[in-house]
């Protein structure tokens, strides 16, 4: 259906101009996504025109799902389209995963976003529009989504590439005039008239009724959408400052976080996992993890799985792992082979051994291969003091606060068949450089805190 007012070309190009004059660089790629479709149609010509002048680097993505037979037609479409423009197009033949669990709308939107992340360029345009953020609204209602999944889709969104939607402030019968008044053309998708698929049914069925209601109902709900977005970075301001309360290095302290009360110690956990890079879990999912808290006595245990991430407490701490860390590895053993960083995927994780003088592991120790890496067996003894007994591996990871999941995934330094050097714990005074001596200074780079330092 079309706006209520007169469309004008100039108010959906000039949306575009803002869009890209607020977030793209003179000189950066841009790569918009194009299906085919009437949208992203209409949102390539206005990029097209305003390349030239804006100074970006425009260039095309088409994502190949395989799932119509009209697939191949639609794609060639759109190599055609963007040789007329001169404009370099990338066709991104995907797989979409029918068992993820996900339905298909959700696997083949989770597939196209992988293709966009692997498109290389600075920023990914896409063609949402002020109706598709209204039917995103509507869906994450049905659903009952919280604040965040209620703000819907952002019209910019920093990362790796970042995505801009320029036409979010924009109705779909503008975009139709839009397509008319420039004599573009473009396909069309027969299953966007399914109503099996719950985004179809809300798009023909719910909001003509609500536009009954009220003809502005798709932009009165976008504009909500809106509102909701900037109540979500609210909740994430302060989420982050509850967090920094409650930081104990990358850890939090538990009694500070039981201590904002449940619904503050749920927003800094959704606030701290999605810096990590993953999807708050449901509302049960962490009520249940501050009630585990809340009852542990001590240090007992407590484990949370969340998804793709493990919530976990040790010494009244909150430790964010990645599930089945705790699980012991087999039974390693390796000689080092002189790289400096040597990769040790059994253990899960980087050995680096500095050269430097006159500290850390005597290099004479391990001339002529004498230098080993193992796994814990159990009961091993590393003595870390001179003139002091051997004391078990047990009672230093202990003092030294090393928890448990990590301390079978910590590599064991042999010399000569005797252990010298444990990282994160100490080396035998008995294997170390002397004074001015070549030395090794040994450290271990776990590759699961990599992963976890990542962010969104």
């Amino acid at each position: 259906m079309a706006s209520s007012r007169k469309p004008r070309s100039s108010d959906l190009r000039a949306c575009v101009a803002d869009a890209v004059r607020a977030h793209v660089r003179a000189g950066s790629r841009l790569a918009v996504g194009l299906s085919g479709g009437i949208d992203s149609v209409v949102l390539f010509d206005a990029l097209a025109a305003l390349a030239p002048v804006a100074g970006f680097r425009l260039e095309a993505i088409h994502v190949h799902h395989g799932l119509s037979p009209d697939a191949d037609r639609w794609a060639a479409f759109c190599a055609e389209l963007a040789a007329r423009q001169a404009v370099p197009l990338r066709v991104e033949r995907v797989r979409v995963d029918r068992a993820s669990g996900l339905g298909i709308e959700g696997a083949a939107r989770r597939a196209r976003y992988e293709a966009f992340g692997r498109s290389g360029a600075d920023v990914v345009a896409l063609a949402h529009h002020r109706d598709d953020q209204a039917e995103t609204l509507l869906l994450q209602l049905v659903r009952g989504a919280g604040v965040a999944g209620l703000a819907a889709m952002p019209a910019w969104q920093p990362g790796a590439p970042a995505l801009l939607r320029p036409l979010l402030g924009v109705g779909r019968g503008d975009i139709e005039a839009e397509a008319r008044l420039r004599g573009l053309a473009w396909v069309e998708d027969a299953s966007n008239d399914d109503t099996r698929h719950a985004r179809n049914a809300l798009r023909h069925r719910v909001l003509p009724v609500l536009r009954e209601l009220n003809p502005a109902a798709a932009a009165n709900l976008a504009r909500s959408a809106a509102h909701l977005a900037e109540a979500h970075d609210v909740l994430r301001d302060l989420g982050r400052a509850d967090l920094a309360a409650c930081a104990a290095g990358q850890r939090l302290r538990v009694g500070p976080l039981l201590a904002l009360g449940r619904a503050r110690a749920r927003n800094a956990l959704r606030s701290r996992l999605l810096d990590e890079g993953v999807a708050p879990p449901p509302t049960r999912r962490l009520d249940a993890l501050l009630t585990q808290l809340a009852a542990a006595r001590g240090d007992g245990a407590v484990c949370i799985a969340l998804d793709g991430i493990a919530a976990r407490r040790y010494r009244g701490e909150l430790w964010f792992v990645p599930p089945g860390t705790d699980t012991p590895p087999e039974a390693f053993r390796a000689v080092w082979d002189g790289t400096p960083e040597w990769d040790v995927p059994a253990l899960g994780g980087t050995l680096v051994l500095e050269e430097v003088a006159g500290e850390g592991l005597a290099a004479a120790c391990v001339a002529g291969g004498g230098l080993e890496v193992r796994s814990r067996a159990g009961g091993e003894r590393l003595r870390v003091e001179a003139g002091r007994p051997h004391r078990s591996l047990k009672n230093l990871f202990q003092e030294s606060a090393v928890p448990p999941w990590e301390r079978s995934r910590t590599p064991l330094v042999y010399c000569n068949g005797q252990l010298a050097v444990v990282p994160g714990l100490g080396m035998d005074p008995a294997f170390a450089a002397g004074p001015g001596a070549p030395g090794l200074r040994v450290r271990w780079e776990p590759w699961v805190r990599r992963e976890l330092r990542r962010k969104p």
